[in-house]
């Protein structure tokens, strides 16, 4: 079968389409034909050997993928030919991968290939952010870094779904702040002295901050008494630190959120957040704003794409 491996860790140059040998399933797992696969920002990291999973070279990455069940446990709720996305939390890059059933999700008809394999990493990590860790309450007000992206959108319509009663969205151009407000968002901002202009409409109950660097003091900032900033990750590059004297005057809360580490604590963790989303996602409420996508050889393009954040929404690859 097709699939891409990283062959060094020079960044996405190390990218390379390679033949490998299909998935032996194990007993306890799903086959699955993949259709299509998230690219998500653990990928870039890891063509430089810079996430905080690394397995030795070389290694085929990708995170999520949807795509067809061939086989699967007799005692799971998959057969073949069903529709489904995936977590592999590796393996992804290519035309088989397999999962265990806990990391399957049967795909509602409404839902395209694409689609789903732009949610699960994305709305699992928003929700449990906004939700489960930031205990979001109907009527507050949340502030999403980074809006236009994987888990910038996702986090918007999740803030909306669970009843945030203003989101603003802070965005690094025009062309984002837009997409934001078509994923959801009340309102944008630029990044640039983003803080004065979310000043000027009040403080806010959370932040939901997947971008980190030099933002992470203004978003503190912006933070009523009693806020929550959630840390999700630092695609600026820089991990920021924090004065703790700014938490305790306003008794404000920097919560950190590791969503993909949760599983091993507490097995069907991921399924009861799918279970909780699956509503909205089949009505729409909560709908992947999609990036642009391309075939599996051209996967270091889409690596490319992602780090130059010139676009907005999540990047897949067709298979």
């Amino acid at each position: 079968m097709r699939a891409i491996q990283i062959t060094s860790h020079k960044g996405p140059e190390g990218l390379k389409l390679v033949d490998l040998p299909e998935p032996q399933r194990a007993a306890n797992e799903v086959l699955i034909e993949v259709r299509s696969a998230g690219v998500a920002f653990p990928e870039l990291l890891q063509t430089r050997g810079l996430y905080q999973f690394s397995p030795p070279l070389p290694f085929v990455p990708g995170t999520e993928v949807a795509g067809v069940v061939i086989a699967a446990p007799e005692d799971s709720e998959f057969k073949p030919g069903d529709r489904v996305a995936a977590l592999p939390m590796l393996q992804g890059f290519a035309e088989q991968v397999t999962a265990t059933p806990n990391l399957v999700f049967p795909l509602p008809d409404e839902v395209d290939f694409a689609a789903a394999a732009s949610f699960m990493f994305n709305y699992g990590t928003a929700y449990f952010a906004l939700i489960e860790r930031g205990k979001l309450k109907p009527g507050e007000r949340v502030l999403v870094q980074g809006a236009s992206g994987g888990v910038g959108s996702a986090a918007v319509q999740i803030a909306k779904v669970w009843g945030a009663a203003e989101v603003i969205a802070v965005t690094s151009t025009e062309e984002k702040g837009e997409a934001a407000v078509r994923a959801g968002a009340d309102s944008y901002v630029l990044a640039d002295g983003f803080k004065d202009r979310v000043l000027e409409k009040g403080k806010v109950d959370i932040v939901v901050d997947p971008v980190g660097g030099d933002r992470f003091t203004d978003s503190l900032r912006c933070l009523d008494v009693e806020g929550r900033i959630l840390v999700i990750g630092f695609t600026a590059g820089e991990i920021p630190t924090v004065k703790v004297n700014r938490l305790l005057l306003n008794n404000l809360s920097v919560i950190g959120v590791s969503w993909g580490d949760y599983e091993e604590l507490i097995p069907n963790h991921i399924k009861s957040q799918w279970n909780a989303m699956r509503p909205h996602l089949i009505s729409g409420a909560l709908k992947p704003l999609l990036g642009p996508s391309f075939p599996l050889e051209q996967a270091k393009d889409a690596v490319l794409a992602l780090e130059s954040r010139e676009h907005t929404g999540k990047i897949t690859l067709t298979v």
